[in-house]
């Protein structure tokens, strides 16, 4: 079933991307991540244009993660004090990285920013949760995991408030530039920001793992939304036709997501992420080196 994307200028398998969609869900609701860094790099695989990729991948993000948010909330798994604070910085970050995804382009480089990013950031992420994984799976720091708590960086800063759904009481200005560098990375990557948000959430600012997977997509829910309202306005490269098939699969896709993270175990999730993440880095890596036969192919419509 061929679908026409108007921005993107090309026709795709419809199927395909509400199958996409439907995978980019369950994740939402399995690891609390938006998705989008597998949205983004799969649909650049696919051949849709990177600027398009990363701006609809974005929007995409926002209907996943109503349905993660709904799910995680009736089981009270949602500390919205501290997801209200990350808002507010990922509002700040969305803003400062609209004006850097319109100078890349502008200078041409944005295609290579984008899956720069992707290596850099994915790779070591993905190796860090996959080291920590398999130390717990093996039984060598789970006495460490219980113990764990904010950074000690976090603990200096002023201005402390309490957060009761995370049993925390630091300064509201370390989850304030969480949410900034989450922002920029939502505007730049067309990602969520769940795979920086998730591990900053634990290992930064010592969060109570049962409510991270909730105030994650909380974050992302309102973040994704700033962040479609600036591509719509200045980028103008938000393909509706595409968001809107990723969307019927993404928001099913999430309920049953948030099912399975009820049942499985964490350190085998995490893992699982991690693998995941490194073979999309090491796709994204391939692709800034790769160099084709042939540098444009023509072909009659």
């Amino acid at each position: 079933m061929d679908v026409y994307l108007p921005i993107a200028n090309l026709s795709v398998n419809g199927l395909w991307i509400v199958g996409l969609g439907a995978l980019t869900g369950v994740l939402s609701g399995l690891f609390g991540v938006g998705g989008g860094f597998l949205t983004t790099p799969l649909l650049i695989f696919y051949g849709i244009p990177p600027t398009v990729a990363a701006a609809s991948a974005s929007t995409q993000v926002t209907g996943a993660s109503v349905s993660g948010v709904l799910a995680h909330g009736r089981r009270k798994g949602v500390d919205y004090r501290m997801g209200l604070v990350m808002v507010g910085g990922g509002v700040i970050g969305a803003g400062f990285g609209a004006l850097l995804f319109n100078f890349f382009r502008a200078i041409g480089q944005i295609d290579v920013v984008i899956n720069a990013l992707y290596v850099l950031l994915l790779g070591s992420i993905g190796l860090l949760m996959a080291k920590e994984s398999v130390q717990v799976i093996r039984g060598t720091t789970g006495t460490q995991a219980k113990r764990r708590r904010h950074h000690p960086l976090v603990a200096n800063l002023p201005w402390r408030w309490r957060f009761y759904g995370s049993g925390l009481y630091i300064s509201p200005l370390a989850p304030a530039l969480v949410g900034v560098v989450v922002g920029i990375l939502t505007m730049l990557m067309g990602v969520g920001g769940g795979f920086i948000l998730v591990p900053a959430m634990l290992y930064i600012l010592g969060m109570s793992a049962n409510v991270v997977v909730g105030t994650s997509l909380f974050n992302i829910l309102f973040v994704t939304i700033a962040t479609t309202v600036m591509h719509s306005l200045t980028t103008r490269a938000v393909d509706i036709v595409l968001v809107a098939l990723l969307l019927i699969g993404s928001v099913s896709g999430a309920q049953f997501g948030s099912k399975i993270a009820v049942t499985a175990k964490p350190e085998v999730l995490r893992l699982v992420l991690a693998a995941i993440v490194l073979l999309i880095a090491f796709r994204m890596l391939l692709g800034l080196f790769y160099e084709p036969d042939e540098i444009y192919t023509v072909y009659p419509l």
